[in-house]
This record gives structure tokens, sequence and C-alpha cells, in this order.
């Protein structure tokens, strides 16, 4: 992708203020000469000795001594955009051989320009050796990286509150923010494009931490954000159905994720084993794993949860391993996959090499799985309990929905939720038969329809929940509202103080795409607001607000 088509690659800041947040202060200028080399392109003359400090696939966020790699996009080529590149202070392009035909159309390119077959192949070690962002005697950040279909996000969560309770100072780039040591930085993409990457990873040894987390999806595996990245541990968490949009098959999707678990990208691993994929994954890995599972009917593991009790909403449990090894661990988030979440940031963090006690201490003293995730498994109230969740797949949905049900006599669960435009459209009927299955009321409305339309969505979601209900005779009720924040008033008005509500999909999001444009809407504050409405209690908490 360029910045043509990347997305958010034009949203939010823009500019050097941007840029500069996601790398560092201070960068050793590379010569163009060593440049040419590690691509092998041959730069002649007074070139060799240009000066670069950074790297940027986006002309709006080249800062000066900048290389700027001009990569094909959807609809215009990178090399386009040059002239405003080098305005901004780019002293070199790096392009394919379209762009420099692009290149020697326009007007004369006051800057070196490098070509190579596949600029996108080495974006990543360029950012590397530019950035420094890993170097073998630099102590850099140890680096944990997370991949899987759901759970990634409270993982690197769970992974960096484990993390300061140790005493480490520690760093997360995810989905929903970026913490570098300094103030937290909102996030556009689930894994940051590999120019960011690299630069954040330097940001970071500059400012001293000490250990990092990081969301790792199939999609920055793809287009190739962590290439030149080599994680010190790498955990899996699951995989179900998603993103088939991109992958095609399940075995592709498995494919993609099972890149991270090689040599070239992670030194140890660590996998959920709870189902057949994770198995597969660790029997497959090039690198050494250990393995865990959730409870002990899923398979031979070297840590395995082997009690569990509730406390509160969330779960205290028993986590055992090799040489008759336990740990005690609490969580404060609901259901069973946070079991699964936590005891997969515990034995990651083993496997950097901290001692069993250190980590039992650590959990004593701080509780470090109370951390709010915002958007995961977020209460918003509790009479009726009402729950934010990012469940935007049929595992996911199927999971949350088990989790927030009540065990007192006569509560229900209402569900609000939708299902994504522009993505695996076969995810939609099964999420709406898991939704009939599991819920006493169904409110069907719209998630981001982005440019497909709203109502056909809907009816895909609806279809699989109505014939779910003629199929098992369900007494669920099912209705379809939209607007989203109506379909959240409905909700808060069915409710009563014994029922749960779930508002599933969007998580932390607080904006809606719709054919191209951002609506503000925060289903945490839609949900708070239709609580209050109705005399409802709601819980105070800053992470709510918008």
């Amino acid at each position: 992708m360029s910045e043509q088509n990347a997305p958010g690659s034009h949203t939010g800041p823009a500019g050097e203020s941007a840029a500069s947040r996601f790398r560092p202060s201070a960068v050793a200028a590379v010569r163009l000469a060593g440049i040419g080399e590690a691509i092998g392109v041959q730069v002649p003359g007074a070139s060799a000795a240009v000066s670069v400090t950074g790297i940027s696939l986006n002309s709006r966020t080249v800062e000066r001594g900048d290389l700027y790699v001009a990569l094909p996009g959807g609809s215009r080529h990178g090399a386009d955009f040059a002239g405003q590149a080098v305005e901004r202070g780019a002293v070199a392009v790096l392009t394919d051989d379209a762009g420099a035909r692009l290149l020697a159309l326009s007007a004369d390119t006051a800057v070196p320009v490098l070509v190579v077959d596949s600029p996108r192949n080495v974006v990543g070690p360029l950012s590397a050796m530019i950035y420094r962002s890993q170097p073998p005697a630099g102590h850099p950040p140890r680096l944990f990286g997370v991949t899987g279909t759901n759970g990634k996000t409270t993982t690197t969560y769970f992974l960096n509150s484990l993390l300061r309770a140790l005493g480490q100072r520690a760093g997360l780039i995810g989905t929903i923010e970026i913490l570098a040591g300094g103030e937290p930085i909102p996030s556009l993409l689930t894994t940051p494009e590999s120019t960011d990457v690299h630069g954040l990873l330097a940001l970071m040894r500059e400012r001293g931490l000490d250990a990092a987390s990081m969301e790792v999806s199939s999609h920055a595996i793809s287009f190739q954000r962590v290439d030149g990245v080599v994680f010190d541990v790498a955990g899996f968490t699951n995989l179900t159905q998603d993103h088939l949009d991109l992958h095609g098959t399940m075995d592709d999707y498995f494919a993609t994720k099972a890149e991270l678990f090689t040599s070239r990208r992670a030194r140890a691993a660590v996998v959920m084993v709870d189902d057949e994929w994770g198995r597969r994954l660790a029997a497959a890995a090039g690198i050494p794993v250990t393995t865990v599972a959730s409870a002990p009917g899923n398979g031979p593991a070297d840590w395995t949860v082997t009690s569990t009790a509730p406390r509160g909403l969330g779960t205290e449990f028993t986590l055992s391993g090799p040489d008759e090894a336990r740990l005690k661990i609490h969580t404060a988030l609901p259901g069973a996959f946070n079991v699964a979440n936590a005891a997969l940031a515990s034995v990651m963090v083993l496997a950097s090499g901290v001692e069993t006690a250190a980590l039992q201490t650590a959990l004593d003293s701080h509780d470090p799985f109370t951390v709010a995730v915002p958007g995961r498994m977020q209460l918003v109230a509790e009479e009726p309990a009402a729950v934010v969740d990012f469940a935007h797949n049929t595992d996911a949905l199927a999971r949350a929905l088990e989790a927030v049900r009540s065990p007192l006599p006569g509560s229900r669960v209402i569900v609000v939720f939708g299902a994504t435009g522009q993505r695996d459209q076969g995810k939609r009927p099964a999420m709406g038969a898991i939704a009939a299955q599991l819920a006493d009321v169904v409110i069907v409305t719209d998630d981001d329809p982005h440019d497909e339309d709203a109502q056909a969505i809907r009816a895909d979601v609806l279809a699989g929940a109505r014939a779910a209900q003629e199929q098992g005779a369900l007494t669920c009720v099912i209705e379809e509202i939209h607007p989203r924040a109506a379909a959240i008033n409905r909700a808060a008005e069915l409710a009563r103080r014994q029922d749960t509500i779930l508002v599933a999909g969007r998580g932390h999001e607080v904006w809606q795409e719709v054919k191209g444009v951002n609506l503000p809407l925060d289903d945490r504050v839609e949900l708070r607001n239709a609580l209050t409405a109705r005399g409802f209690t709601v819980l105070q908490d800053e992470r709510i607000e918008s």
C-alpha cells in the first residue's frame, strides 16, 4: 500500500509534529551510499555523501533529512507526491520502475532517486538501519508481539501492566493507543507502518524503556509492517474466522500468522493450544515454543490452567507448569477468554527470562490483570450490567455473550451489534445465528458500513438470526434498529435492573465510517447517556469519554 490507499494515512494529525511523535529526537545520519549498498543499488558521485536521518512512506509526514519511499497505490503512485516530500525536506527518493518513469516525466527531481524492483520489500530493513531500532549492543527494549484473531489488545495491555508491576518501564503499540514513555498517542492501525514501528522502537530506546508489547495483525504481516523487527517473545492467542476478505481461506490466514513464529521474526514463542490451530502452530514453529492451555481438557501443554473460581466479575485461577511450578493469578475482566489472555501474558513474561517467584510477587503485590482495557469488556453500569466490547466476529461474539450471562433468575441478555462493511461477508449470517442462540433480545444495527449499503449488511445478519431462531425454535426477540445510537437507546429502554446489555463490535472506537464520512459515535457514551436518561446509575470512568 502507498499513502494513497493506506488506511488512516491521512487521518488525524499530520505534519512534523505528528511524525515526530513516532520517531526519536536524535538520529545519527546514515550516508546514502550505505543505504544503496544495503539494497544493492549503486549511488554515484556526490549523492553518495547525502545524509539520511529518517524515512517516510507518506509525503505529509516527511521531515527534513528523510528518505521518501514512493510506493504504488490503488489509484495514484507515491511518486506523484515526491515534489511535496522534497519540499518538506526529503533528501532522496526510493521507488520502483513505474515511480522512476513518473519522476522522469515530471519536473526534474532535485534529489537522488534510488530504484529497486520492490521498494516495499526493503522498507522494514531500511527503517531498522536508519533508526537503529534494535541494535545488538544498544540494549533495545525487550519486545513482546501478540498475534491471533481475538485477545491481542487485552493481552498486550496485560503484558504492559505486568511488566510495570515488575518495576519495568514498558511501552505499548496497538489498536487503541501507543505508549512510548510520554503522552499516549492515538493509534490509527492495529500495527503501524514499518517506518513508524522502527521509529517508535528507537524512541522507546532513547527514552530508556525496558520492554514493549505490540499487537501484530495478519494485515501487518501481509503488508510487511513488521519487516525488520525481531521479537524476543511472540505469543499466539487463537484463530477463528475473520479477515477472509484478505486471506481467502483459513489455511492462508493461518499461514500468515505462522510467519511470525520463524527465526527471522522472533526468538521464542508462547502458544495457546486451546484450538487446533494453536496445536498446529506449536508443532510447526521454527523457534523454541512454550505451550499454554486454559483448561486441562484442551490437551497437553507446558502450562495449564488447573482450577478457576469466580471473584467478583472476574476469575481467580491457578496456572500449573513444569516441575510443579504454580502461579496464583486473578483477572478482574469477565470471561474464560480473559483467563486465557492472562495466562498467555504471564507465560510470555516467564519466557523472557523472569523467574516464577518474581512473577508471583508482582501478581500478589499489584494485581496487574485488573487493568481496564478500553472497549474490551468495559463495564459502563452494574444494574443493569452494561458492557461494551470489541467482539466483531463469530467466535468473539459467542465468547462475549457467554461471559456476560448473569446467574440471576429471570435475567436476560440484550445484545446490540452489526457487521462491518467491505469485510468478510461470510461471517455476517453466522454472527446473527450466534446472537439468536445466546441472547434473549437481539438488536441488529449498523457497525461501520464503509462504502457498502448498510441495509444490505443488516439483512445478511438478520437472515442468520432468523434462520437460527426458526430452526432452533428459539424464543429470542429480534429487532432491526438504526442508526446505532437509536439501537442502543432501545436496549436501555428494554432493560431491567437484573438484565445485561452487551453492545458489541466497535469497542473503543469513537468514529463510525459511512460512505467515506467519519461520524462521531462512541458506544460507551451512547450507552451511558441512554441508561442515565432512564434513571439507571452508571459508572463514572474517564476512559468512557470520547
